[in-house]
């Protein structure tokens, strides 16, 4: 009887957990499927008392790590719990897949840990859960560190080993950025596949529900110096749907250094990402948007072609650009998503929004297909979306380090009316073999009607690159929309740099009358 038991347990040690009494992705697609032959039923609110809970009062009801899921079993992978209140207003069920089985998860509000006694008097026993963070011993072997957090509609937040948290993945955006308003579709059931204590990698079943779609989500997750999340989805529409936005990504751009610095603001730069890249697959082109902090919404398609890539970078990563030591924007994560399999033509979207201070998200990134989205058409997609320092995309070509926008009327910038001096400095790639003498040029282009009224290219001893310096004047009363990137007689040497600078920008001096 030993031998057999023995046998068994040796089997059971071999046999992958996230496959466990037969619970695979096959069946949360089935959920959806099902889910969305079903009417849309809005899901039910939390409490008032959790809706209208304060910043503070929020931030003082904390999980207690001691009772972190399988902290028992001193597993790599544990799990820390949400309540909802605050931005949180629905509950999200939340199971556990093991050795007997998919089961419930069961909200205890013994785990946590409240600052305030009254709240914690008031706050039901049943609550429930809002979402869950992942801890693992990123730096250390002794310690558990958070790295990935599900919360709030589809959001996910990731970080690298050398990362604080910063921008967010989301399951889906719907019309995102268009007058009709925004659909934000929501997890609301998640399993966890418990992992071998010394895993290195963890699987996630997601459920997401919207008045638009449905949708099934696998997440398989690696974390490290970048952690690296594969996600496959199936979708099901229950009407069609205008701006379906796939692997986006969510973000905050205050201000930089291609922007004007707001009144009494003494940080140098205030953002948790600072461009947009793109891989497009058929030109085999990069592209680099910086963004901005628009006065009014601004929207821009970046046609692709099986893209092979796209992400919100944070370029800037010297504590010197920003010199805040509170948020430490230096460390906050870039995020590039790699599409998995053809996804043939479609759109980079770029939403970016005013905002009037850092705490609000005002950029959002999404592909999204020509073809139309409708309710007889099921979608299938799978991505990896790394979370990690600015160099994910593994671009070899020269890179944009600076972008800097001015007055092309004044000592400096030169001396037209309504002109603008823009200076892009490039640097790393084939530039860093090259010598200061090398024959490179820039290739300057306009998207419009915009006049280039001169560009010349230098080389910059501080970066080991070179710098391109454009004077440009818009059409009365239009946006100024360029492209430029350095090259030899035959060869380009950087990515493609993309800009479009609105009419209202607050860059030009005034002139007095």
């Amino acid at each position: 009887m030993r031998i057999l038991l023995a046998g068994m347990v040796a089997m059971f040690l071999m046999f992958p957990l996230h496959v466990a009494a037969g619970f695979t992705f096959d069946q949360v697609v089935q959920k959806a499927k099902n889910l969305a032959d079903k009417p849309y039923e809005v899901p039910q609110l939390v409490p008032k008392i959790m809706r209208e809970i304060s910043y503070e009062a929020y931030q003082g009801i904390r999980f207690n790590p001691d009772h972190s899921l399988w902290k028992e079993s001193q597993s790599n992978f544990q799990v820390m719990f949400l309540t909802p209140g605050l931005h949180y207003t629905h509950p999200v069920t939340l199971n556990v897949i093991d050795a007997e089985g998919p089961r419930p998860l069961i909200f205890k509000k013994t785990e946590f840990v409240f600052a305030d006694p009254e709240i914690e008097k008031r706050v039901p026993a049943d609550v429930g859960f809002a979402g869950f963070k992942l801890t693992f011993p990123l730096k250390n072997k002794n310690e558990q560190n958070q790295f990935l957090v599900f919360a709030g509609a589809s959001y996910f937040r990731g970080v690298g080993k050398e990362n604080v948290f910063g921008l967010s993945g989301r399951g889906l955006a719907i019309d995102t950025g268009l007058p009709s308003g925004e659909v934000f579709p929501s997890f609301t059931e998640f399993w966890l596949v418990r992992p071998s204590p010394d895993a290195k990698e963890m699987v996630i079943y997601g459920l997401l529900d919207s008045i638009s779609l449905t949708g099934a989500y696998e997440f398989t997750i690696a974390p490290g110096s970048q952690t690296k999340i594969k996600v496959r989805t199936k979708l099901f529409p229950r009407k069609p749907i205008q701006l379906l936005g796939i692997a986006p990504l969510t973000s905050m751009f205050f201000y930089g250094e291609n922007t004007s610095r707001p009144i009494g603001e003494w940080r140098r730069e205030v953002h948790d990402s600072d461009g947009l890249q793109i891989h497009d697959g058929f030109t085999r082109e990069w592209l680099w948007r910086p963004l901005m902090n628009p006065a009014n919404l601004e929207m821009d398609f970046f046609s692709t072609d099986n893209v092979q890539g796209f992400g919100l970078m944070q370029r800037e990563e010297k504590f010197s650009g920003y010199e805040d030591l509170g948020a430490h924007y230096e460390q906050r994560p870039s995020a590039w998503i790699e599409p998995q399999g053809d996804w043939g033509q479609g759109k980079v979207v770029l939403v970016q929004l005013p905002t009037p201070n850092q705490t609000h998200d005002n950029i959002v990134a999404f592909w999204t297909p020509v073809t139309p989205v409708t309710r007889e058409t099921p979608l299938e997609m799978a991505y990896d979306v790394s979370f990690g320092k600015a160099n994910l995309s593994q671009n070899s070509l020269g890179t944009v380090v600076n972008t800097f926008i001015g007055d092309g009327n004044r000592i400096g910038g030169g001396n037209v009316p309504q002109a603008y001096r823009i200076i892009i400095d490039f640097a790393g790639g084939p530039l860093s073999k090259m010598p200061a003498d090398s024959p490179i040029s820039g290739q300057v282009t306009v998207l419009d009607n915009s006049d280039i009224l001169e560009h010349f290219v230098e080389y910059h001893e501080q970066i080991k690159g070179w710098r391109l310096s454009i004077l440009a004047k818009p059409q009365d009363k239009k946006p100024l929309h360029l492209r430029a990137f350095l090259k030899t007689d035959t060869t380009a040497l950087t990515e493609t740099w993309t800009y479009r600078l609105p009419m209202n920008n607050q860059i030009l001096a005034q002139e007095k009358e």
